[in-house]
C-alpha cells in the first residue's frame, strides 16, 4: 500500500530546524579546537578533494583573500562542467575553456594561442582588512553548485557562441563516443583570436589575467591544442593535474596560516560532537530489518530527514549478530557514493544500535517492478537508467574491495527524485587486494552457482546477482523462479547452476546479450569477472548502455525516466509492519560495552558535510566581521563581549557559554600563521 505522510516544516531554509539550531551549532572559541591540526589530516587531498566544507572554505579564501589564484579554481569549475556537458555542446565549451584559460582559439582550422599574454593579478582588497587570519562578509556558495545542466547554459550564454551566423558547426548526436567539427567550415566555423586577427566585434574578450599558462608547460598545451576540436572527455586531463599539483603549494600553506582554516577547524570541531538521541526527532515506522524497526527520522539542528535503522541490542546478543552489524556499519562508513545508501550518524540508545541513512522516500524496484499497475517490469529505457546506476554503485563498492552479495530488486531503492541506491549492506564483506572468500551467503534465485557450491570467489557473485536484476526489471519475473511460485530451495539452486533462462519478446538484442553474458555459469566466461575490482569497465562496453554517458550519469545530471511522488512514502501502512516480539533471557553486562563504542562513532564526515550545505547551515553561519576581519570567536586575545544596558537594569546577566571561552593552548600551533600573516603584509606594503 502506498501511504501519504507529510513531514512538518515550511518552504523556508528553516524548514524542520528546532528553535535553538544556532546554539546547538554554535562555533567554539579557535582556541579550543586549534589542537586538531595535529589529530586529522590537514593535506589538501583530504581538506579540498575530500571535504566538502574544505573545499568552500578553500576556494573562498581565493576568491576574497587571493584572487590571483582564483582564476585555477575556476578552470576547474569550467573543466568539470566540460566533462560532462552533453556531445552537442562539448566542442563548443572546449573552445570557451581552450580561449579562456589557455589563449587557444581555432585560425584556419588549426588551434593557435592568444599572444596576449597572461600574468597573476593584484591581491584585490581594495583597503579591506588583510589579516589573513580571518574573512569578511555573508558567506554565500562561492563555488559553482548550480545544477550541472543549468551551468552549461549560463557558461554558454556568457561566452563566445559558435552557432552564430558565421558558423557552420557539425555535432556528433547523443550518446556517440565525440563530437567533431566539419573541417570544410572549421575555417569560418570558429573565430580567429583578436590578437591574430580577423572581426572579432561580436566575440567576448576574455582577460588575460584568467590566463593559467603561467603553471603549464608546452606538452600540456600542445596536446590541448591537438586536440581541441575532437570535443574528447579527457582533453583537459593534464591540464587539471598539474593546476592541482600547483594549488597543493603555495595557495594551500597560504590557506592553512589563514582564518579560512580555522574556521575549517570550528566546523570539524562540530562536526565530532557527541550523537544521542536528542539530535533527532523520531517520526512514523517504515519497515523492519532483521535486528529491529526502520523509522523516519529529522535531525533538529538542520531539518534534513533520513531514515534511522534501529538494532536492538538484545536480539544481536542473542543472535551473535555483533561481528555482522560492526562490519555493515564500518562498510557503509568508507563509502561515498550517489549510488549507494550513506551512512550519516552512528549512536546508541539505552536499547538499540542506530544507523542514520539516507532516507528513501521512492519505495524499492520490487515494489515499482510488481505493484505499479500494468504488466509487471519496465520499459527498456526505465529498465536501462536503473541498470545503469546500479552498475555505477557497483563499481564503487568494488573498488574500494567490497562484494555486496545480496543484489536484487528489493534492495535498490528509489530516492524523492527518481535515482536509486543499493541499500542493505548486511551481508557485504571486503576483500583484501588479490585474495577471495567463501560463503554461501544471499537470496535464493539470485545466488551465483559459485556461492551455492561453497566456492571461492570475489567479486564475480554480483555480477550474475545484477543480471539477475536486469532480467527481472525487463520481463517482470526472476529469471529462476516465477512470481509467488511454491518450489523448494534446492529446486531453485538446480535451476540456476543448470537450467539456461527464456527470454521473450520483451527483450531487445542488447539486453539478451547483456543478460546472457552476466548469467554465464562459469566464472571464466562471465561479464565483469575478468578485470577483478574494475569489471564494472567490461560491462558498462556492451551495447546494452551505448547510449548511456557515463560521465553524466556518475554526476547525477540525467533525467530520471520516473520521479516519484514527493509527498508520499512508498512504505507499509503502519498496522501492516509487523511488530518485533520482546527479547527474552538475554542481559546486556559490561562485556558488551567494547563492541558499543566500536560501533558509538558519530557523525560521518562527508554527510554530515554534505548535511550543512544543502539546510544552507553554511550559508547562514559562516559569516565574518566587517571588512573581512575576523570575528571573536577566531581572535585568540579578543575582548570581552559588553553587554548593552537595557530598561531592567536588575535582571540576571547572560553567562558566556563554555564555546565561547577562550582557553590554554599550544601557540606554537600559530607560529607559521603569524610568519606568513606578516609577510602577506609587508608584501601588500611594498
Amino acid at each position: 500500500s502506498l501511504t501519504i505522510c507529510f513531514f512538518p516544516g515550511g518552504s523556508d531554509s528553516n524548514k524542520g530546524k528546532s528553535k535553538k539550531w544556532r546554539k546547538i551549532l554554535q562555533f567554539p572559541h579557535i582556541s579550543q579546537c586549534i589542537d586538531l591540526k595535529n589529530k586529522i589530516d590537514v593535506s589538501y587531498g583530504y581538506v579540498v578533494d575530500q571535504q566538502p566544507i574544505g573545499r568552500e572554505l578553500f576556494f573562498q579564501f581565493c576568491k576574497v583573500k587571493r584572487p590571483q589564484y582564483y582564476r585555477y579554481i575556476s578552470f576547474l569549475e569550467d573543466t568539470t562542467r566540460y566533462e560532462i556537458a552533453a556531445d552537442e555542446i562539448r566542442v563548443e565549451l572546449a573552445y570557451n575553456v581552450a580561449k579562456r584559460y589557455l589563449g587557444l582559439c581555432t585560425q584556419d582550422g588549426h588551434a593557435t594561442e592568444d599572444t596576449g599574454g597572461g600574468g597573476r593579478g593584484d591581491d584585490g582588497d581594495d583597503g579591506k582588512c588583510d589579516d589573513d587570519s580571518g574573512i569578511g562578509g555573508d558567506t554565500k556558495k562561492l563555488s559553482n553548485h548550480d545544477d550541472p545542466i543549468t551551468a552549461e547554459k549560463k557558461s554558454l550564454a556568457g561566452s563566445n557562441s559558435l552557432t552564430n551566423s558565421n558558423a557552420a558547426v557539425v555535432v556528433a548526436a547523443p550518446g556517440s563516443k565525440g563530437a567533431t567539427v566539419n573541417n570544410s567550415t572549421a575555417n569560418n566555423a570558429i573565430k580567429k583570436c583578436s590578437s591574430g586577427g580577423g572581426d572579432a566585434s561580436n566575440d567576448e574578450d576574455y582577460d588575460n589575467d584568467d590566463f593559467v599558462l603561467d603553471i603549464l608547460n608546452d606538452d600540456i598545451v600542445a596536446q590541448v591544442r591537438s586536440k581541441l576540436l575532437n570535443g574528447s572527455k579527457e582533453l583537459f586531463e593534464a591540464s587539471v593535474t598539474a593546476v592541482k599539483t600547483f594549488l597543493q603549494g603555495e595557495p594551500f600553506r597560504e590557506f592553512e596560516s589563514s582564518m579560512y582554516f580555522h574556521r575549517y577547524l570550528q566546523w570539524k570541531w562540530l562536526e565530532a560532537q557527541p550523537v544521542t538521541y536528542k539530535t533527532f526527532r523520531m517520526y512514523r515506522v517504515l519497515g523492519k530489518g532483521g535486528f529491529g524497526e526502520v523509522c523516519a527520522c529529522q535531525v533538529r539542528a538542520t531539518g534534513k530527514m533520513y531514515a534511522c535503522k534501529k538494532l536492538e541490542k538484545k536480539r544481536i546478543k542473542k543472535r551473535k549478530g555483533e561481528s555482522m552489524v560492526l562490519i555493515e556499519k564500518q562498510i557503509l562508513q568508507k563509502i561515498n557514493s550517489r549510488f549507494v545508501v550513506n551512512l550519516a550518524y552512528a549512536y546508541e540508545t539505552k536499547d538499540a544500535l542506530c544507523l542514520v541513512l539516507t532516507i528513501m522516500n521512492g519505495g524499492d524496484l520490487k515494489f515499482h517492478i510488481y505493484n505499479m499497475g500494468g504488466d509487471p517490469g519496465f520499459e527498456m529505457n526505465r529498465a536501462r537508467f536503473y541498470a545503469a546506476e546500479v552498475v555505477c554503485g557497483l563499481e564503487h563498492l568494488h573498488q574500494m574491495g567490497i562484494v555486496y552479495r545480496d543484489c536484487k530488486p528489493e534492495n535498490i531503492l528509489l530516492d524523492d527524485t527518481g535515482h536509486v541506491r543499493i541499500s542493505d549492506l548486511g551481508l557485504a564483506v571486503e576483500i583484501p587486494e588479490g585474495e577471495m572468500v567463501r560463503g554461501r551467503v544471499g537470496t535464493v534465485g539470485y545466488m551465483a552457482p559459485e556461492v551455492i557450491d561453497n566456492e571461492k570467489y570475489a567479486f564475480s557473485p554480483d555480477w550474475f546477482s545484477f543480471g539477475c536484476l536486469l532480467y527481472e526489471m525487463i520481463e517482470g519475473q526472476a529469471p529462476f523462479r516465477a512470481r509467488k511460485e511454491k518450489v523448494k530451495r534446492e529446486e531453485v539452486d538446480r535451476r540456476v547452476k543448470e537450467d539456461a533462462e527464456k527470454y521473450s519478446h520483451k527483450f531487445s538484442d542488447d539486453a539478451k546479450i547483456l543478460c546472457q553474458q552476466l548469467l554465464m555459469k562459469a566464472v571464466k566466461n562471465r561479464l565483469g569477472c575478468r578485470n577483478g575490482r574494475y569489471g564494472a569497465r567490461e560491462v558498462k562496453l556492451s551495447g546494452f548502455f551505448s547510449s548511456i554517458n557515463w560521465k553524466r550519469l556518475d554526476a547525477g545530471v540525467v533525467e530520471p525516466p520516473f520521479v516519484p511522488d514527493p509527498h508520499a512514502v512508498y512504505a507499509k501502512d503502519v498496522l501492516d509492519i509487523e511488530q518485533f516480539s520482546t527479547v527474552k533471557g538475554v542481559n546486556l553486562d559490561a562485556t558488551d560495552e567494547n563492541f558499543y563504542s566500536k560501533f558509538n562513532t558519530g557523525s560521518v564526515s562527508i554527510p554530515w558535510q554534505n548535511e550543512m550545505i544543502e539546510t544552507e547551515c553554511f550559508r547562514e553561519l559562516n559569516v565574518f566581521g566587517q571588512d573581512e576581519c575576523p570575528t571573536p570567536d577566531l581572535l585568540i586575545n579578543a575582548p570581552p563581549v559588553v553587554e548593552k544596558p537595557g530598561c531592567f537594569p536588575f535582571r540576571r546577566k547572560k553567562k558566556q557559554s563554555a564555546r565561547e571561552k577562550p582557553v590554554p593552548f599550544n601557540e606554537k600551533l600559530l607560529s607559521s600563521s603569524q610568519t606568513t600573516v606578516t609577510v602577506s603584509s609587508s608584501q601588500n606594503e611594498s
